[in-house]
């Protein structure tokens, strides 16, 4: 059975996305392997099975166009209304929370905040399928 061990992003400044996703979900580097055109930089943490990869393709000082194909990474957190909190007080302007339902029934509470290269994470309320 395949297991999903890393998602990667393609990023600008390698000290910017890390100190961002740092302060925004506590992800830290892992490893780092310097190629002669691009950087690897894995990130997890102590909840991560999962891993996020930065790769920095040398030589790169334009954005990334993202596409209408990417939609978004996604976390769970304990406390919801405190990530919230926490992210708008450091500046990392995190969108207002919000509410989904299906047949009437709440599916999952969120928000979306976006990276300094455009990628989106919607952060969600630890609970039913969103462990």
């Amino acid at each position: 059975m395949a297991k999903l061990i890393h998602t990667m992003i393609r990023v600008l400044d390698e000290a910017r996305s890390v100190e961002f996703y740092d302060k925004a979900f506590g992800l830290k580097i892992a490893d780092r392997f310097e190629f002669d055109g691009f950087i690897l930089i894995y990130l997890s943490n102590s909840q991560a099975t999962h891993e996020l990869e930065l790769t920095v393709n040398k030589g790169t000082s334009e954005p990334y166009a993202l596409g209408n194909g990417y939609g978004h990474m996604a976390v769970s957190v304990d406390d919801l209304d405190a990530e919230h909190a926490r992210m708008s007080s450091v500046g990392l302007s995190p969108k207002d929370i919000k509410e989904i339902t299906h047949n009437g029934q709440t599916l999952g509470r969120f928000f979306f905040i976006e990276d300094p290269d455009g990628y989106k994470t919607e952060v969600l309320q630890r609970a039913g399928r969103f462990q």
